[in-house]
């Protein structure tokens, strides 16, 4: 009888540990469970809070390249080296408002995870201002491309830019009748 009793409470002891095991392990997946839907709210609130900035840009709010949206040390990765800094990145951007009228700029797409954003866009516009130092030349450019973009604390910390350049200077510095336009449409594929 004392056999069966000890083997009685061994049972229950291996039970209780057993159940104390899925209870814990229960409470770790909604742990888990909410860092994700965390994780994709904050991601979710980047992405709003991203093509926002670019949209009221384009559209002339050039207040928006504040520490507001942008991390102090904000840096655009260029082919000609970093440009660093809320005031650098105001005077880099403000090419594409001084050099470009009848300005139609479209975020194709943008998605992300963690604190990274991959934005797909689409700039038109008219060169009729210096742009870079390259004078008006009155042409149209048509450009698609990609921005690999890194936030960090709900700011933008870091973009760089993919694009077609040789596209881009074909189109500021050829006549019409030269030019080759970057036709690439997600629709065409």
């Amino acid at each position: 009888m004392i056999n069966a009793t000890k083997n009685s409470i061994q049972m229950k002891n291996i039970l209780l540990f057993c159940l104390g095991l899925v209870l814990l392990s229960c409470g770790s997946d909604q742990k888990v469970e909410k860092e994700v839907v965390d994780a994709k709210t904050k991601l979710e609130k980047d992405l709003a809070m991203y093509t926002d900035v670019w949209n009221r840009y384009i559209a002339g709010d050039s207040t928006v390249l504040s520490e507001t949206y942008f991390d102090p040390n904000i840096t655009v990765v260029t082919a000609n080296g970093d440009v660093v800094g809320i005031e650098a990145i105001q005077a880099f951007y403000k090419n594409y408002l001084v050099g470009f009228s009848e300005i139609e700029f479209e975020i194709l797409d943008a998605f992300g995870q963690g604190d990274r954003i991959v934005k797909h866009w689409h700039f038109k516009g008219k060169h009729t201002g210096a742009f870079f130092g390259i004078p008006a030349s009155g042409n149209y450019m048509d450009l698609s491309g990609t921005t690999m973009v890194t936030m960090k604390d709900g700011r933008i910390l870091q973009e760089q830019d993919y694009f077609d350049l040789q596209s881009m200077m074909d189109q500021l510095s050829k006549s019409d009748e030269d030019m080759v336009i970057d036709v690439y449409q997600p629709d065409n594929l």
